[in-house]
């Protein structure tokens, strides 16, 4: 299994189940109640760590309780973090996630330490970047970090992949440092502005993205699979049906799963299919990294699968 880098974000997710996802001024009694380390950096470190890929990350918490635990937390799953530095100034982030029966759910970030990620986090970890097969990225930390890590990793010939969550705008030059841009539906049409509500906006957003500078788009497309689009062609993938109880890390679990398959093979539509089962595996648990799956978790699903 390869080498993986992510340079993000690390979040402690305070989580509750609810019947429905409240409307505005309205109050509702919920459900169950946890904790548990998320943050879309460490949710993609996690998860590639546990399907056997070496990873490290980058990032920035706070020196409080919620600091203490996701590093702990990140060594328990196998990763190094001995690039996530203590930020004295800012507390750890937190995400506030509501999820309602039907497993939807409305996530809410205080960044906190995220924030102060900065250039020279990204320089103190340049030789493990450079001896990597791939780097990832996401944008729950400052713009300019992640294009500097993507800067980095390009310079050095290193696979660079960017799940561009939450999504801005993001400029052509941004773009043309992507190896594999991965956006779900609402991300890709918030990026492009085209509307994804059926296929042929799905396609047409993903081939303005290509055109601006990716070399591969995957757009994510929850139970409808996903859209790739490579080498100037379009295809779809099917999505493993699986009962839904929480679909907050399955996008996470997906980017990590395919990081480490296509850096370990450079398969496009075998580690696609390896993270589609990761991602749907990740859909069927409570919580974010709690719901990541192991190696043999996905080894088993994809056997049953095939069968």
């Amino acid at each position: 299994m390869p080498q993986l880098i992510v340079v993000g974000s690390l979040n402690m997710d305070l989580v509750v189940r609810t019947p429905h996802l409240p409307q505005p001024g309205e109050t509702i009694l919920g459900h169950d109640f946890m904790t548990a380390p998320g943050g879309k950096g460490a949710n993609q470190t996690v998860a590639a760590a546990r399907l056997g890929a070496t990873v490290h990350m980058v990032g920035r918490v706070g020196g409080d309780d919620f600091g203490r635990a996701m590093r702990d937390n990140l060594r328990a799953a196998g990763a190094d973090d001995s690039c996530v530095f203590t930020e004295d100034s800012a507390a750890t982030g937190i995400a506030i996630i509501e999820v309602d029966d039907g497993g939807q759910n409305t996530i809410v970030v205080a960044p906190g330490a995220n924030a102060h990620l900065t250039r020279a986090d990204v320089d103190a970890a340049r030789s493990i970047i450079t001896a990597s097969q791939a780097v990832i990225a996401q944008l729950e930390i400052p713009l300019d970090t992640v294009e500097y890590a993507l800067n980095t990793a390009r310079a050095a010939n290193v696979l660079t992949i960017l799940n561009p969550a939450p999504a801005q705008s993001l400029s052509t030059e941004l773009l043309s440092l992507v190896d594999l841009l991965v956006p779900n539906e609402s991300e890709a049409a918030l990026l492009t502005g085209i509307e994804t509500k059926d296929d042929a906006g799905v396609e047409r957003a993903a081939r303005q993205l290509y055109e601006r500078g990716a070399c591969a788009v995957v757009i994510t497309l929850g139970a409808r699979g996903a859209l790739v689009l490579s080498e100037g062609k379009a295809w779809r993938i099917p999505a493993f049906q699986v009962k839904a109880i929480d679909a907050t890390a399955a996008g996470d679990a997906f980017v990590g799963a395919l990081a480490a398959a296509y850096a370990t093979h450079r398969d496009l539509a075998a580690a696609l299919r390896e993270a589609s089962a990761a991602g749907a595996l990740a859909a069927t648990k409570l919580g974010a990294q709690p719901s990541l799956p192991t190696r043999a978790e996905v080894d088993e699903f994809l056997k049953h699968a095939a069968s």
